[in-house]
């Protein structure tokens, strides 16, 4: 009993429309003949029928390569796009940046340890000061510093 192999992978399958093209194939065909086929009959009288067939199949060649040729799942036009765009269009050095987010917390715990001090150097002031005027050792401490006499507000 014969058998077919089925690809595990399915989605690399493509579907194919007539002749077992592809529709991008037929596409890229029609247009290498459109351009080729005329192209070989104008030449055809003016150069030899060798070197105009060569020249047709010369410039029918792109549209072959554009139905064809596929590298990891993408086409040559995609391709070429790429090789443009790194070779042209972006700067030619990049700088590799990154965000240190070691040196960030480093920076956070500094501050929380510099507003912890504060905070505790308020307090502790704040303490200090309730305690004046209470009993110290059996007896009420008063406040040293001269009163001012102040005006009335009216």
């Amino acid at each position: 009993m014969a058998y077919v192999p089925v690809p595990k992978d399915l989605t690399k399958i493509k579907t194919k429309v007539a002749l077992n093209l592809t529709k991008r194939q037929i596409i890229c065909f029609g247009a290498a003949a459109i351009v080729g086929v005329p192209l070989f009959f104008v030449l055809k009288g003016s150069i030899p029928q060798s070197a105009a067939t060569f020249i047709m199949v010369l410039v029918m060649l792109p549209f072959f390569m554009f139905a064809m040729y596929e590298k990891h799942g993408q086409p040559l036009e995609i391709i070429i796009q790429n090789i443009v765009k790194v070779m042209f269009l972006s700067p030619k050095e990049r700088p590799y940046q990154t965000t240190n987010y070691y040196a960030i917390l480093e920076k956070q715990q500094k501050l929380n340890k510099e507003v912890n001090a504060i905070v505790k150097a308020n307090y502790q002031r704040q303490k200090a000061g309730q305690t004046k005027g209470k009993a110290v050792n059996g007896r009420e401490e008063k406040d040293s510093r001269p009163h001012k006499a102040g005006k009335r507000r009216r």
